[in-house]
């Protein structure tokens, strides 16, 4: 493959420079062995053997599984096991059907002559762009088994802050699926006889309270055009859901959620702790500024801030420092920026950046459980509110006749 790289040589200029290599972790040893430092790496030509194997890998592995398989070779690698030998180990006592069909063709792949990084990179459903840069990085550095300690380390942390958002977010869509399925079986099965009831009792010419006369209208347009109103209603939720996944939507949706009194601050907390900890780790593991800068953007999971971030990638490109141009930005707490400057006066970046997301990731948790015990109450007040317009409109009536008979 062909790569193009950028890195400031002794003397403190930029070169560039397109080469032929292997893999990108070929091309940051050649850089290294020079004493440069390198900023960034770019793929220019593919191979189409690895394009098909992408498009036959479509295996995800569970989150679980990857982190033990991660500190499984990280422990055989630092034990002086051969890494042909651990993956082929691994391979064999795994549980996890999906992630031994990979290391399968991993194993195949290195004993061709491949990096363990190039053989994982053909797996972007089950091994990010995270894991694959810094794993590339170790190889290069000849620190692999302490990369994927950092590796190992990153994905329980991201896993635990992904089950405490799944937890929360799980109570209120129950009690919205319950909600709309409680509005819909009142409407059809309910409402009508209790209707037929009232009228009945009231006779022909009773005149029935405003509310009963729009909760019979709505029943009687669910009940006479469900064939309809079904499929509109599918048909709304199936769009809007599609329409979250187009670039457009995804950013106006991810834009909108920073505006929610509530989510923002979480949003925003779990962005910044995403930000703080890949980043450290890609630093920490010797990628390229750039490199590292690019791979975050996508990891971070919103797009207002990948696009901040990839504006920064592009004025430390110009020279400027990573820390003046968050420090500038609404998108991050003025601490981060502060935080950045002091990790680069010290030289310590990724050290200080891991307390960064230790910080905001406990932050993230406080925030949750608080959310939890404030959408609780909220959810039970829509509830109690719907079922109220309901009696309200069967009692309504049924208090006029009391009233007549009198």
């Amino acid at each position: 493959m062909r790569y193009r790289y950028i890195a400031i040589d002794k003397s403190g200029k930029s070169v560039s420079a397109d080469v032929d290599a292997t893999d990108k972790s070929t091309v940051l040893a050649a850089i290294k062995t020079k004493g440069w430092r390198p900023v960034s790496v770019t793929e220019l030509g593919g191979n189409k053997t690895a394009s098909k194997s992408k498009f036959f890998a479509r295996k995800k592995v569970k989150s679980d599984d990857l982190v033990m398989f991660t500190r499984q070779l990280s422990a055989m690698v630092s034990a002086g096991v051969p890494l042909l030998r651990a993956i082929g180990s691994l391979e064999n006592n795994s549980e996890s059907k999906q992630l031994v069909s990979i290391l399968g063709d991993v194993h195949k792949q290195i004993q061709g002559g491949a990096s363990l990084a190039g053989s994982l990179e053909k797996y972007p459903d089950s091994f990010d762009d995270v894991y694959v840069n810094m794993v590339r990085a170790g190889e290069a550095a000849g620190i692999l088994d302490e990369i994927l300690k950092r590796l190992a380390l990153q994905q329980e942390k991201n896993a635990r802050i992904r089950k405490k958002v799944k937890s929360a977010m799980t109570y209120p869509v129950v009690l919205i699926g319950i909600t709309v399925l409680s509005f819909f079986g009142l409407m059809i099965f309910v409402i009508p006889r209790i209707g037929n009831i009232v009228k009945d009792l009231g006779g022909p010419d009773a005149e029935l309270p405003a509310l009963t006369q729009i909760m019979l209208g709505i029943s009687g347009v669910i009940v006479s055009y469900w064939y309809i109103v079904l499929p509109i209603f599918a048909a709304i939720v199936y769009s809007l859901m599609r329409y979250i996944k187009t670039p457009s939507g995804k950013r106006n949706f991810h834009k909108l959620i920073l505006k929610v009194p509530g989510v923002k601050g979480i949003i925003q907390k779990l962005a910044v702790a995403r930000f703080a900890r890949t980043f450290s780790a890609l630093m920490g593991a010797g990628v390229a500024v750039l490199e590292s800068l690019s791979v975050t953007a996508r990891a971070v999971g919103n797009i207002l801030y990948e696009e901040a971030i990839m504006n920064a990638a592009k004025e430390v490109k110009n020279g400027k420092n990573l820390s003046d141009i968050i420090a500038k930005n609404d998108l991050f707490p003025s601490i981060v920026g502060q935080m950045l400057a002091v990790g680069e006066e010290t030289g310590q970046t990724d050290v200080v950046l891991v307390k960064v997301a230790d910080f905001y990731e406990e932050e993230v948790d406080a925030s949750i459980e608080g959310l939890s015990s404030i959408i609780e109450p909220i959810m039970i007040v829509i509830m109690g509110t719907m079922v109220g317009l309901i009696a309200a409109s069967v009692m309504l009536p049924i208090a006029n006749m009391s009233n007549v008979i009198k």
